[in-house]
């Protein structure tokens, strides 16, 4: 899950930076929320590795290559982030079922409030690029990158 979400804003990040659509803010942040993923990743892996665990990876899914404007991704970011709290939601249930305190309090303490922030912190940035008409024209997705 983690992987999948660096895979995907990598593939924004570097969107954002092309010629043709030139929003670096964008293309940045989107490069940082990659890095954070990656992050996010390594930190369940050690932990699944210091509990004895084996690691088995499987595909992550090709993301798009096309993320159409600002607003556009800032949406499909805010899903990717929701499904991510899902599975994360998921994994702390199963832990709590087989009574497995040490990995409720790890998701606790390193993903959980995590992702509420990253949820609220698009759903915001969602309002703001609406309230600046991104969605009818450059101009508000232009001032955004510009002052965000």
């Amino acid at each position: 899950m983690e992987l999948n979400a660096r895979y995907t804003y990598l593939s924004m990040s570097y969107y954002f930076d092309r010629d043709d659509v030139a929003l670096k803010n964008f293309s940045t942040y989107y490069k940082k929320q990659a890095d954070e993923e990656h992050e996010h990743a390594e930190r369940l892996v050690n932990y699944l590795n210091r509990r004895g665990g084996r690691l088995v990876l499987k595909d992550i899914k090709k993301p798009g290559d096309e993320w159409g404007n600002g607003l556009d991704s800032m949406e499909k970011a805010l899903q990717l982030e929701k499904d991510v709290n899902k599975s994360l939601l998921q994994l702390h249930k199963l832990a709590s079922e087989q009574n497995d305190p040490s990995l409720c309090g790890f998701l606790e303490s390193y993903y959980l409030e995590e992702q509420i922030e990253a949820i609220k912190k698009f759903g915001n940035h969602i309002t703001n690029l609406m309230r600046l008409g991104a969605s009818d024209s450059g101009l508000g997705e232009y001032l955004f990158d510009k002052h965000t």
